[in-house]
């Protein structure tokens, strides 16, 4: 490994200096030289976040197959590293080669959370990058960024250079292709936005314009040049069991968040919650084939020295073999130390019986996400849960010896009123009485019920894009709603309550929903200090509002509005794959309480069966 790009004397006064030295299991080293594209990966927050993200690890080995490309990595710098860097003009640099980012052809960001927008701009800022892409020149890095907030990347529009919308695996080859014919060709930077902007599922910002009523609201979004197209399309792998995945993933010297191998197993969710906009964008539904995901697993587990596989998707339960391949792993790896990690469960016989499988004696906690206390309401947003079944499963799983029960929930839900919240200390009361239904000789210790709420966001490609945020205040209120109910309930000992902050909440609306004037405000709160936005001991809600009111943006003008339905939105440019029609069809059954069947109980026609992949393939005849 070269020559480390910090001093030891910076490297001793900082906390974890482990996050900056690279060199960790499984680390991809290439001569820089050999190469004809250097891509440096950033997922912006601090280290142990990042490495836990399975998007970079599944492009980083996508990357790194090809003998042409060298991708590395880089994360946000902790505040301690941040002034450091500032203070001594040190250029943000990558983990691998411990080179400046300004010496890599392209910086591709992932996007998965709108809090982290301040932290895109402090590598921006850190690695020497002009902020505006129109600042920039052939001796920057191209700008790229992905992941879920890309499917409205309106708010971010003046900083990047080029958005990826969708599977990374399908269109990233022809993106470097093209790089090395516009490089070898000397042409302009304008001239490479472009060409790529011709490739599906790539989207160049600087080559659209935006205009407004005198309203505010949207009037047009449109091309500026000939052959750049009106709509951008999110790219798909329909197959795959075929694609590229890493059996040689980064293990960190650190602890990272999810510090275990991740298996992933499915994409997509056949349920259909209308609050969920990974539910509407990762559409449709498909799996891998479970031989595969065995030999992944033993491979996985062998080139990192872990102790624990998760199985990740967007819905575990739903994946057709998982029956076969967790009895797979508890035979094959019986008695070898290894736990087996099954998140995203749903509440029924099924799930417990999996889980009973794979849990020791001491029972951890079950964690499941009702997402709203009322039937009405669980209707409402087509949760598919009914408290029938909450409850059984709940006294199954206390059966089975769990004490411990975590549920989520979230407030300031469309049609939510007051009893709907105190629906959620009645429902949480109601299962800790099933608890104390089993005999005294036959429990686990104390029952534990653990509610927690956060404040639901409308986001886009949603049915529910079209709905009002309420008022931190209204929030708030709420929260003390549910908080007072707990204390009225019989079993209120065995119930503890936890929510999210109204704050953030109120932010988080404003960049998931805004357009390209947010903008000016994001870069006002980075110039005011704010940085780490996700962690509340750095979220500062007051300089955010004066950096709105110093640039004259309204937050209340993108949360505090029921759109119409003619209204266009600053994302309606980009092709998720489930229609607009079919999201309008949603929020009207949602105002009307109506239940929408799931993928694979009935196609609902939502449009993303023209991908011909997955569960789609089974439903495309049943489209009405």
């Amino acid at each position: 490994m070269k020559r480390l790009a910090l001093e030891e004397e910076i490297l001793l006064s900082v906390e974890k200096p482990a996050r900056y030295i690279g060199n960790e299991i499984n680390m991809v080293c290439k001569n820089p030289s050999d190469v004809d594209i250097r891509f440096c990966m950033c997922f912006p927050d601090v280290y142990e976040i990042g490495m836990s993200h399975l998007g970079i690890q599944i492009l980083y080995d996508m990357f790194n197959r090809r003998d042409d490309v060298y991708c590395e990595r880089v994360y946000s710098p902790w505040p301690d590293l941040h002034r450091i860097l500032k203070e001594k003009k040190i250029p943000l640099f990558a983990l691998e080669s411990q080179d400046a980012i300004l010496a890599f052809d392209f910086l591709g960001i992932t996007l998965q959370y709108e809090m982290c927008y301040t932290n895109v701009l402090q590598i921006l800022d850190l690695s020497g990058i002009p902020l505006f892409s129109q600042d920039r020149n052939a001796d920057h890095p191209f700008v790229i960024g992905g992941g879920p907030c890309a499917y409205n990347p309106e708010p971010l529009a003046d900083f990047f250079d080029l958005f990826y919308i969708g599977e990374g695996e399908t269109s990233y080859d022809a993106l470097l292709d093209l790089y090395k014919e516009w490089k070898a060709s000397g042409a302009c930077r304008k001239d490479f936005l472009r060409r790529a902007a011709q490739i599906p599922g790539i989207y160049a910002p600087s080559l659209y314009e935006a205009s407004y009523h005198a309203d505010g609201t949207l009037a047009d979004f449109t091309p500026t040049e000939a052959n750049i197209p009106s709509k951008v399309e999110k790219q798909v792998v329909t197959e795959l069991t075929d694609v590229v995945y890493p059996q040689k993933p980064l293990a960190p010297f650190l602890q990272a968040t999810q510090d275990r191998v991740v298996l992933e197993i499915q994409r997509g969710c056949i349920r259909g919650c209308r609050f969920c906009q990974a539910g509407m964008i990762y559409r449709p539904t498909r799996e891998k084939d479970v031989e595969v995901l065995k030999t992944y697993a033993y491979q996985m587990l062998k080139n990192t020295g872990y102790d624990e596989i998760s199985l990740s998707s967007l819905s575990s339960s739903d994946y057709s073999g998982l029956k076969e391949l967790v009895t797979y792993l508890m035979e094959e790896f019986q008695g070898k130390g290894i736990n087996i990690s099954l998140p995203s469960l749903r509440i029924d016989a099924f799930s417990l019986d999996i889980m009973g499988k794979v849990q020791d004696v001491k029972k951890s906690s079950l964690t499941f996400a009702p997402e709203a206390g009322s039937q009405r309401l669980r209707d409402v947003i087509n949760k598919g849960l009914t408290e029938e079944i909450i409850l059984d499963g709940a006294a199954e799983a206390f059966a089975g010896g769990w004490q411990k029960v975590k549920l989520y929930f979230m407030l300031g839900l469309p049609t939510e009123t007051e009893e709907d919240q105190c629906a959620i200390a009645e429902l949480a009361n109601r299962i800790a009485a099933r608890y104390y239904e089993i005999p005294k000789e036959h429990r686990n210790g104390k029952c534990q019920i653990t509610i927690s709420t956060s404040f639901f966001v409308p986001k886009p490609f949603t049915p529910f894009q079209w709905a009002a945020m309420h008022p931190r205040e209204h929030y708030i209120a709420a929260a003390k709603t549910v908080q007072e109910a707990v204390k009225g309930q019989l079993n209120k000992k065995s119930i503890r309550y936890n929510w999210h902050e109204a704050d953030v909440t109120v932010l988080e609306g404003v960049l998931a929903r805004g357009d390209r004037r947010v903008g000016k405000a994001l870069l006002r709160a980075y110039e005011k200090g704010c940085l780490f936005d996700a962690w509340s001991d750095f979220f500062n809600y007051n300089a955010w509002m004066e950096a709105f009111e110093e640039t004259g943006v309204d937050p209340d003008f993108y949360t505090l509005r029921e759109r119409t339905p003619e209204e266009r939105f600053p994302w309606d440019f980009i092709d998720a794959g489930v229609t607009k029609e079919f999201l309008k069809r949603e929020y009207a059954r949602a105002k009307n309480g109506e239940v929408t069947k799931n993928c694979r109980a009935a196609c609902s026609g939502c449009g993303a069966a023209k991908y011909q992949g997955g569960v789609c393939v089974e439903n495309s005849n049943q489209v009405p």
